[in-house]
């Protein structure tokens, strides 16, 4: 099952991340540039360092031209994130291009990529909620909440991994089918950002 290998490297990414908590930790994958696995690593390591930069930047005392450089390097990896969907939307394209959808083949309402985005963040939440549960300089209160919360979280992993596998049973049977739209992002486009193409003008 598909949800499996995501659920496998997502995990393996993380733990290889927190050997050093660093967001300037460069990225070593493990996996060949062929496979699938691949794609997946470099995916989670992108949501991982910006997780950890967002922890960052919601510091209050942090110096305003630190956060702006962060704000930037957010905005950088959210460009990278989306562009790294659409790769892996590429890999199952190509893996299911044979396919000859049926006459009343159906589309999803998101892409396969995009539904394993989710499994990706998912995964950092359930880590971080898992870390949370056991802090040991936390109250008993807090420890509680938040293993209330990561039963909800693994429910949630449970159920979004089955939804996965089933899309990607159904669209390799053909009875749905992919269309990948690009995501054409307009903030980091200076040609379609009016506060960047202002002041070309100016």
């Amino acid at each position: 099952m598909i949800s499996q290998v995501c659920n496998k490297v997502f995990e393996e990414s993380i733990l290889r991340y927190h050997e050093t908590d660093h967001v300037d930790t460069p990225l070593v994958n493990p996996h060949p540039s062929d496979k699938l696995e691949h794609l997946l690593y470099a995916k989670n390591w992108i949501d991982t360092v910006q997780w950890h930069l967002e922890d960052i930047i919601r510091n209050p005392a942090i110096d305003p031209v630190e956060a702006l450089a962060i704000k930037r390097r957010i905005d950088a990896s959210n460009q990278e994130r989306t562009d790294m969907v659409e790769y892996i939307d590429s890999f199952f394209l190509d893996k299911f291009s044979q396919v000859i959808p049926q006459q009343d083949a159906s589309i999803n309402t998101e892409s396969p990529a995009w539904a394993i985005d989710r499994l990706s963040i998912l995964a950092l939440k359930i880590y971080h909620m898992q870390e949370e549960s056991e802090r040991e300089d936390a109250s008993e209160e807090h420890r509680a909440k938040c293993a209330a919360k990561l039963e909800i979280l693994l429910e949630q992993q449970k159920d979004l991994s089955q939804a996965i596998d089933e899309l990607m049973m159904e669209i390799s049977a053909g009875r749905k089918y992919m269309k990948v739209y690009k995501q054409m992002k307009m903030y980091n486009d200076p040609s379609l950002n009016p506060v960047l193409y202002a002041q070309k003008s100016q």
